[in-house]
């Protein structure tokens, strides 16, 4: 589904029809017909208001299928300066509410003790700095849990 297709169908669930949407934004039933169609992109300040107008969150509004090389493209483009000011558990929680609830629940210190652990011997055995060594450790994980998944597939 592309970004148009989104909009259409939040449109449509809405009961809006193009000139409706138009006038409560204040552009033309050309404009919101370009968007619909994929010729031009809102700007985020109308893509905020049609989110309210639709009654959903920006990121339900927007959420169509990225194709591999745009995401490529976005990692690419993306700053460490910008990525540090992101609290990324906060907006991955969103999606996957037992970030925001497994602190309450789980003995946060002992799991940490042993991750640091684990980062101390990549660092150790291996040479890796801070960051290496956490993107190897996550990536370790991330494998595990991928191959523990597909084993349980196929039981």
């Amino acid at each position: 589904m592309t970004l148009g297709s989104s909009l259409f169908q939040a449109r449509k669930k809405q009961g809006l029809s193009q000139e409706d949407v138009a006038e409560k934004l204040g552009v033309s039933r050309q404009t919101v017909s370009k968007w619909e169609t994929d010729e031009t992109v809102p700007d985020l300040r109308q893509t905020k208001k049609m989110a309210a107008l639709y009654h959903l969150s920006l990121d339900e509004l927007i959420q169509f299928d990225l194709d591999k090389e745009e995401i490529e493209q976005a990692i690419e483009r993306s700053s460490d300066s910008l990525t540090d000011k992101i609290d990324w558990t906060n907006v991955w929680a969103k999606k996957y509410p037992i970030l925001a609830e497994y602190p309450n629940q789980v003995n946060i210190s002992w799991y940490a003790h042993e991750i640091e652990r684990l980062l101390d011997a990549l660092k150790i055995d291996y040479g890796f700095g801070e960051q290496d060594a956490m993107l190897a450790l996550k990536d370790i994980l991330y494998q595990v849990w991928k191959a523990h998944k597909q084993s349980r597939r196929r039981s």
